[in-house]
């Protein structure tokens, strides 16, 4: 007997969790960002730079998905609310290398600290077999994704649909 059917079902089902989850991380960040008094991308460039250490203002524009223009606004604005500091890159002065400012990183992670314990306890009870699936899950999703933002970015606009 084929166990198509219980597959299929099984697959739908982590299909339907993984929008789920994405649409509540993304409401999530809204919160987060409404909380920390930051635009969506504002959060996204932070959380990014308390990630890798210090980026240029380009990486900063890919990774939030915004045009050069538009990180040069962002930017502005991060460092006028004393988030960020941005120095001219010694070995290209053309370029601009980001930083989150250390006393502020506290502030950012604050209104991660619940979600971040939660997660720690629902992890716990997963065995290491789980785990490793699970983050070669996410690798793969993450690859998947910027594929995808590869390829709309490439791709010319869908037509307007307003009549």
């Amino acid at each position: 007997m084929s166990d198509e059917p219980a597959r299929a079902s099984a697959i739908a089902d982590l299909m339907r969790a993984g929008r789920e989850t994405t649409r509540l991380s993304t409401v999530f960040r809204y919160a987060i960002a409404d909380r920390l008094g930051l635009a969506v991308s504002d959060l996204e460039c932070l959380d990014f730079l308390a990630d890798v250490g210090s980026a240029t203002a380009g990486q900063i524009a890919e990774r939030a998905n915004v045009t050069t223009g538009a990180v040069t606004s962002m930017l502005r604005r991060l460092q006028q609310a004393g988030w960020v500091t941005a120095e001219r890159d010694p070995a290209d002065r053309r370029r601009v290398i980001v930083t989150l400012r250390p006393e502020r990183a506290a502030e950012l992670e604050r209104p991660y600290a619940r979600f971040a314990e939660r997660a720690g306890r629902l992890v716990h009870g997963y065995s290491v077999e789980e785990i490793t699936l699970l983050a070669r899950h996410y690798d793969r999703m993450q690859a998947m994704y910027l594929a995808e933002l590869d390829d709309l970015r490439g791709d010319p606009p869908a037509p307007s649909r307003r009549g």
